[in-house]
């Protein structure tokens, strides 16, 4: 075989003679038709698309940022090339799992001498708890499959890999094309592109179909490995495209045999897995090496017949390199047929002689044989020197230059090589293979391996034949549902994980308003005798809001230090800072629960916020200038969530956890500015009202006269005052009578009594004799009710997210005992 480096790959869009391939003459006349640097320019429409919709991060510079990226110019093939790869799919498909039907039941193979047994039983993919000894283990073991395909310079396309455990990839290339008709419509008008609509349709459909015989009504899960994890962004997408709920491991558990999803109002059956984690870590209990992860007693579900898990565990052992070696034969043996879609050259080192062609001749890649890892020393003698130890335990594969494909670069076109991922799905009955895919785009000719999470993306598009049908799945004959409109069906992380949302997002508007209330103070330098008492109780205020720095400011040297302590807050590691992180990080970990439009909302406005503290710098005019985004954020944050979610357990745990957080803060707030002698209380009033954004509507009651019992009853006793305590108690009260049973009202019963003390304050002001007087000793008493609504907070931790494997300990640095207790 001539070496790689003398032959010239294929191009994607040109034919042998130099002229434009007929399916790909379509596009080009649409293109050439929108104008000079248009094609750059939708690339950064796309690039843009897909920052604003997820795929990125939150905060620029996250790890997620720019991590995954679509050239706006498509991949084309004609229908009859997929066809033919349709066929060699299906195939292979059919063959893989027929090939782990025997190995996971009667290992014939093995017996047969058709495989070795070293490709098995040292594959870590070969899980021995699924193993059926004797018995053929119930069907499908695979139900998405993925391969891997490059095209070399002859022209044919060879399989570079198998993917056979958690396929990732359809939910991006779903992606990649609804954004790329939403970026560049015009270029799918003169073009008939087979939709991937149908595809993902039968997909749901089949889901429902293959669940555990006589279950009526299946509810359908999507496992991932949390928020965290590099596929998440896709999982959450293809949990949508299904219609079925996203879960993480803990959010699940086996009670009587059977699988159920914990959410607030209790178990809920669940009848179809669609596994995105590696089948070693499903069951602890079962799997050596899990750790505490996965759920304890699924395979014995599973095995029991109560739960589907698709793919099943163990289906990563067809993905072993070498086993490209011995599939033309396997597919003689099982099928009776020969292979339709060949591998790349590949040969297996335990092979007599393998190794030292591998170490003669040029052009070989070096493989673990059964999880495809690659060392360092790949080539040639080099590579038979590192197996020569072990050589069982390593595959060699020819790889031939990938063809190129044009992409936009900053210069025009410009060629790059490519890998084609394509997709297919078992529907209960036979396989289907997804008009389009993945394109893989790399700088090298190398480009086996899994799918990395960052890089460069083309859509797939199958041109369809003139007059072919579009077959969609039959109609469901399902019961009729009855309505539900259970608030409590949410997961207990994702409640968690809406409630700190919901907090810290209130926390930073506070941290905003203290902020720019100092500011206004100390502006001019010379702080007046009536503004030192505020000023000090301001201090208070951020020293308790997380402000490092501001416990240890006192008196008349309160205006020199917090100018430095606020601008301590905007770096990396200040307070401000933080809270916008945590808030990133909490808007991803619900960004299933959040439409495009309000995640937008979330990011552009967080962005915003957060460009505009970085811009800031150490000036406290500019810091207060930038408070203004951050208020504008958790405007934008209320108002989308007041407007865009239905008011059930998203949304009340959302705004339990910033009426919780708000009512906290202003009791107090009000407590440190109260903490003056009688004959100032005036002062403290007036800061009051600022802090609880009430000064217009106290003036637009009483105009100018300010006396403590009406200012008091308008921050914690009007209920009217959506910045009022009482306001809050009563919108904690209502949120918690939602999803409380009738049996346990200690919750609400506990905001009830919190807002009847609120009342009692007020109403005792209005009777004493000396309203400043009576004012001025309120601080402990208010700070008594801080510490009872961090308690009412921790209550919610315990009754509602008890459930999760790990505590959520989200707490500020810097913050006084009771709100670090809440956290």
């Amino acid at each position: 075989m001539a070496d790689q480096e003398d032959v010239t790959p294929i191009d994607e869009m040109v034919d042998g003679r130099g002229g434009v391939r007929a399916h790909w003459r379509p596009l080009l006349g649409t293109l050439g038709g929108m104008g000079e640097g248009a094609l750059a320019e939708r690339a950064r429409r796309l690039d843009r698309a897909f920052e604003d919709e997820g795929i990125a991060g939150v905060l620029p510079g996250a790890k997620r940022d720019a991590a995954w990226r679509c050239d706006p110019l498509p991949l084309v093939l004609s229908a009859a090339e997929f066809a033919t790869l349709e066929a060699g799919i299906i195939q292979r498909a059919r063959l893989l799992e027929a090939l782990l039907a025997d190995l996971y039941g009667p290992q014939d193979m093995l017996a047969e001498g058709l495989l070795p047994p070293e490709l098995v039983f040292a594959n870590r993919g070969f899980l021995r708890a699924c193993h059926s000894a004797g018995a053929t283990p119930p069907r499908p073991l695979l139900h998405l499959y993925a391969v891997d395909l490059v095209r070399g310079p002859d022209g044919y396309w060879r399989v570079l890999a198998d993917r056979t455990s958690a396929p990732a990839g359809p939910g991006m290339a779903r992606e990649n094309r609804r954004l790329l008709g939403r970026v560049m419509p015009e270029a799918f008008r003169g073009t008939q592109v087979r939709s991937m609509r149908p595809f993902f349709d039968l997909w749901q459909d089949a889901l429902q179909r293959l669940a555990p015989p006589e279950v009526g009504d299946p509810a359908v899960a999507l496992l991932t490995r949390g928020s965290q994890a590099p596929r998440w962004f896709e999982d959450m997408l293809l949990s949508r495209e299904l219609s079925c709920a996203l879960v993480e491991c803990g959010d699940l558990t086996v009670r009587g045999g059977r699988l159920f999803l914990k959410t607030l109002q209790g178990l809920q059956r669940v009848d179809v897995l669609l596994s995105r984690v590696d089948g070693a870590a499903l069951d602890p209990l079962e799997m050596t090496g899990s750790g505490t992860a996965g759920v304890p007693g699924l395979l014995d579900a599973a095995r029991s017949g109560v739960v589907r898990i698709l793919n099943a565990p163990g289906a990563a052992l067809a993905e072993a390199p070498a086993l490209a070696a011995f599939l033309p034969a396997l597919s003689r043996r099982l099928l009776g047929e020969a292979l339709e879609l060949p591998s790349v050259e590949t040969i297996w080192l335990g092979e007599p002689g393998a190794a030292e062609r591998v170490a003669r001749e040029s052009g070989w890649l070096l493989r673990r044989a059964t999880d495809g890892a690659m060392p360092a020393a790949a080539e040639a003698a080099a590579a038979a020197l590192a197996a020569r130890a072990a050589p069982a335990t390593y595959a060699a594969a020819r790889v031939p230059p990938p063809s190129l494909v044009p992409c936009v670069a900053a210069e025009g076109l410009e060629p790059r090589p490519l890998v084609l991922r394509m997709f297919a799905m078992f529907d209960g009955t036979q396989w289907q293979v997804m008009p389009g895919g993945l394109a893989r785009i790399g700088q090298g000719a190398t480009l086996g391996g899994a799918l990395p999470p960052q890089g460069l993306s083309k859509d797939v598009w199958v041109i369809s034949d003139e007059g072919s049908d579009i077959i969609g799945p039959a109609p469901a004959h399902l019961p009729p549902m009855r309505i539900r409109r259970t608030p409590g069906a949410l997961p207990s992380r994702v409640a968690d994980n809406l409630f700190w949302l919901g907090r810290y997002t209130e926390r930073l508007e506070r941290a905003a308003r203290l902020v720019r209330a100092t500011q206004a103070r100390i502006a001019r330098g010379v702080v007046l005798p009536r503004e030192a008492a505020e000023v000090s109780a301001l201090a208070r205020c951020l020293a308790h809001a997380g402000f490092d720095g501001a416990e240890e400011v006192t008196g008349s040297a309160a205006a020199q230090a917090l100018p430095s302590v606020i601008a301590a807050a905007l770096r990396d590691d200040g307070a401000l800072t933080s809270l916008g992180e945590r808030i990133a990080d909490l808007t991803l970990r619900v960004r299933d629960r959040l439409t495009a439009d309000m995640y937008a909302t979330f990011t552009l406005t967080l962005r915003a916020a957060r460009a505009e503290m970085d811009q800031a710098g150490d000036n406290l005019e500019s810091i207060s200038r930038a408070m203004i985004a951050v208020l504008r954020f958790a405007t934008a944050v209320a108002g989308v969530a007041a407007e865009n979610m239905v008011r059930g357990g998203a949304w009340l745990f959302l705004d339990l956890g910033r009426r919780v957080e708000r009512a906290q803060a202003i009791a107090s707030e009000v407590g440190f500015a109260l903490d003056e002698p009688p004959a100032r209380i005036e002062g403290g009033l007036r800061l009051m009202l600022e802090l609880c954004d009430s000064v217009i509507t106290y003036r637009s009651r009483y105009l100018t006269v300010l006396q403590p019992a009406p200012a008091l009853d308008l921050v914690l006793a009007d209920g009217s005052n959506p910045r009022a305590l009482a306001f809050q108690l009563e919108a904690i009260s209502r949120n918690l009578s939602e999803v409380t049973t009738a049996d346990d009202t200690t919750l609400p019963d506990e905001a009830a009594s919190l807002l009847a003390e609120a009342e009692a304050i007020v109403a005792e002001l209005v009777d004493a004799t000396d309203q400043a007087v009576a004012a001025a000793n309120l601080p402990p008493r208010l700070e008594a009710m801080a510490n009872r609504i961090a308690a009412l907070s921790d209550g919610v931790t315990r009754r509602y997210f008890a459930l999760l494997p790990a505590a959520q300990t989200l707490g500020m640095e810097g913050a006084e005992p009771a709100l670090r207790g809440a956290a």
